[in-house]
This record gives C-alpha cells, structure tokens and sequence, in this order.
C-alpha cells in the first residue's frame, strides 16, 4: 500500500478535500501512482491527515466519479489504469505515443460523472449534523441495524413511493455504504450460481463488480427501447440488470410495453429477477418523472438500487436497496453475516435532510440548475445538426453525441483533443462478452461539473472542432 506525503495549507481558500483530490489526481497524472496501487483507507489517511473522514471519503469519491480510482468491496481504494496508449499530466489530455513528451492540457473535462460541488448545501448539512450530535444519543456511536436506521429506511420508503412510485414497506429496505456493497449483499442472498444480463452499453462498473462477485455474464444489446427482451430470453440468463428510467450511457428511456415485456420474462420462470439501477432519476427536465419499473412489478420479481451519491454528494456513501418479499427471508439469514456500513449519525443526519423537507428543496434547486446548464449546452450544440445526433436529453447530467457523417470515434475525440476538450467514447462503455456488437461513432458529453460560462465555450470549442470534419 502506498503512503500519501499530502501537505494540507489550512489557511488556503481552497478546501481540504480539493487539496487532497488535487494531490492524488496530480500523483496518478504523473506516473508517481502507478495501475493497481493501492491507496490508504480513507480512516487511515484521515488519521494522518489530521482531518475528517468525511473529507477524505470526498476526495476519493470525487477521484472515482472521474475514473482515476476504483473501489474494490472489502479491499480498498486502487488506481485505475488509465488507457494505455496514453500518458497523463496534471490537467492534460494524454498523449497520442509514448515517444511524445509534449501533453497538451485540458481546456475543459466534459466527464459524464462528475456533479456540481458548488451547490451542495453545506450550510445545512452543517447545520444538521450539529443537531443530531446535539442530542447526546449514546446508542448512534454503537453498531446499528445491518439494515440501517429504521427512521431513515422509513423515510426513504416514503420518499421512494411520492417520487418514483416505488411500492415498498421499511422492512423492504437496507442500506449500504455504496451500490457496491449492496451489490456483494446481493450475491450473499441470491448465491452466485446465476447468469446476469448487462445491456449492452451499460455501467460498467457494475459490470465488473458483478465480474469480480463471481457471476457470470453476457451481454444483450439495447435498441432505442432498451434491453431487447427476445434476446434477454434466448441469453438463458435468469438475472437482467436494467437502467429503464434513463439508460447509462444510452439516455434511452424505456417505454411501458417494453417494461411490461421485461417483468413478463421475469415472472415466466421461478428464480428470475430484474435489478433496477434506478441512479439519476431525480433530474428530469422535460414532463413528469418516469415511475419506477418497480411500481408496476405484480409478480415480486424487481429488486430496486439506488443512490444519493448523484442527487446529494458521492461521499455521502448512502445507497439502498428495495427488495421484493420473496427475498426477505434470505437476506434476514445473510444479513446476520455482516454489519451495517454507514454511519449511524450519517444515517440520522440524512433521515433529517429528508423528513425536513431539505432534500426535496435541494433537489428542484438543483434540477433548475442542471437544467439551465443542459439547455444552455444543447442549444448551442444544434450548430451541429447536420454533423451530430444528440440523444439522452432532457435528463440526466450528460448527453450522447452520434456523429452522422461518417466521422470515427477516434477521429472526433482527436479532434476536440486539439481543442483541448475531454470526451468520453461510447467503445468505452462495451463489455467484453459484447466484442462482436455492432458500436455506433458516439462520444458523451457530460455538463454537470462546467459552469454555465463554461459550457458554452466548450461548446464553441467544440463545434469548432467538429464543424468542419470530414468524411
């Protein structure tokens, strides 16, 4: 495990967590962490550090959304290996060949990940927390419910139902520090002797978590409804891992026929079940909100996933699942083999910022937000029309890019690397069992973490870039 010499300036503006970010982002840019190394533990580091965990977690958190590192369930913190045909320094855009020394730095990161820090609302978080410690509740510093807090999981159940039209009781609930844990809680209750179906493209994340738990996979394409359902069946899979709400990285929003078809497939045989990753649901900017696949599930068949990491801050950690009764007895068995892995104050102070009304307002803050930002970015990119097929709008924080004039992939991305731009390949999101697949030259463009200034010149820059491509 490598240690981390950070000097922190507390008298700086600048926060600590930045600082520490910035540090490791910098280390990673520059081949001083190398693919694979491992991190400290965010409790060690923060013990050195002389900080709060909480700071630490933010950092970490804020260096996996933008895929320098990865968390490894009961492992720990491991630099990703970032592609191999380039070499990055801090705030550059790696290289084309590793003969080139010159690195050009990034203008502006179009990450499809990131979320805008700017807003989170410290004050009351703050304000929050104080109260909660205020209250000289004893029992919050010993081990809670593996579960987690029943008053939160009452309030989250309750959010789910007026939100998303989730049908769920608190018994029905468990949270956990991270989709990745429950993820691995998932494999302690249904076993791993299971064939799981990722559409393809899909979270890939996901994908390897599920890859590293054991399970085996194969990949079923999406067409612009979603998971195709006459080739989820022939996969023989008996598990289907689905985003219907707002598929990653496609946008596509799944229609009502096709999520009938899926719970169909799901009921047809005993032991099959769909995962609804249900991630960003809460930013929609055109209509009403999609209701949960959940919500029309008659069968028991849907396990829902969700996370605050998106809508409140990725160093939160609190995520959870809604299981159907069919499961409820297995998990109380597996449950009895761990221990929760949240804070019980975190736990509190969230079950506040949601009972108060905090999270509510939050969240219409930061729709308008985003969806200022989102008009501002796709209305400059309708310059570009004729050359690029926008889809995945008027949800989420990012969009996809097609190109439509026979442009490839790596050509377009060369291209708003001249402009010091930082796009994502769709390639990227392929998995390997889906190597034969047909993948259409997109890139995603991802506007959460740019202000409004921002994003219109990266605009500019990029229809600079592709205006003028050739086919």
């Amino acid at each position: 495990m490598r240690e981390l010499a950070i000097s922190l300036n507390t008298e700086a503006s600048e926060p600590l967590y930045e600082q520490i970010y910035s540090y490791i982002k910098h280390d990673i840019q520059k081949g001083q962490l190398l693919p694979g190394e491992r991190l400290p533990s965010s409790r060690s580091l923060s013990a050195s550090l002389e900080v709060s965990r909480s700071t630490v977690e933010l950092a970490y958190e804020q260096l996996i959304s933008e895929g320098y590192l990865e968390s490894v369930p009961w492992k720990g913190y491991y630099v990703c290996r970032i592609e191999g045909l380039y070499s990055l320094d801090t705030g550059c855009r790696p290289v084309r060949s590793r003969q080139e020394k010159e690195q050009v730095p990034w203008k502006y990161d179009l990450t499809p990940n990131g979320i805008d820090l700017e807003h989170f609302p410290y004050d009351v978080w703050r304000k929050l927390t104080r109260n909660v410690l205020l209250d000289d509740r004893k029992e919050l510093f010993q081990q809670g419910d593996p579960r987690g807090e029943w008053e939160l999981r009452e309030a989250i159940s309750r959010y789910l139902h007026q939100a998303r039209g989730v049908i769920c009781r608190p018994e029905q609930v468990i949270l956990g520090a991270g989709n990745d844990y429950l993820l691995m809680l998932l494999a302690a209750i249904l076993g791993r002797k299971h064939l799981v179906a990722m559409e393809s493209p899909t979270y890939k994340h996901a994908y390897r978590v599920f890859e590293q738990l054991g399970f085996l996979l194969t990949a079923v394409p999406v067409d612009s409804r979603g998971m195709q359902v006459d080739m989820l069946a022939a996969s023989g899979a008996d598990i289907a891992y689905v985003m219907p709400s707002h598929q990653y990285p496609l946008g596509i929003v799944m229609p009502i026929k096709r999520r009938l078809e899926l719970l169909k497939w799901a009921s047809e045989k005993q032991g099959r079940y769909l995962i609804e990753d249900d991630y960003d649901s809460e930013f929609r900017y055109k209509g009403k909100p999609i209701p949960a696949l959940q919500g029309a599930d008659r069968d028991d068949r849907v396990i829902y996933i969700g996370t605050f990491s998106k809508s409140i801050a990725p160093a939160i950690r609190i995520s959870y699942l809604v299981l159907p009764d069919s499961l409820l007895a297995q998990a109380e068995e597996a449950l009895c083999r761990f221990s929760s892995t949240v804070s019980r104050i975190d736990q509190m102070v969230l079950n506040h910022f949601i009972r108060d009304g905090y999270y509510e307002r939050h969240l219409n803050r930061m729709r308008r937000i985003y969806g200022r930002k989102h008009d501002i970015f796709l209305e400059r990119l309708k310059e570009l029309s004729g050359i690029i097929k926008i889809t995945g709008e008027n949800a989420g924080v990012h969009l996809l890019a097609e190109f439509r004039n026979g442009v490839s992939e790596k050509e377009a991305i060369a291209r708003a690397e001249e402009q010091k731009i930082r796009v994502y390949p769709l390639s990227e999101y392929r998995t390997e069992t889906a190597e034969g697949q047909k993948c259409k030259a997109a890139v995603l463009l991802g506007y959460a973490t740019l202000t409004e200034q921002e994003l219109s010149e990266a605009a500019d820059l990029l229809i600079r870039a592709w205006g003028t491509a050739k086919t």
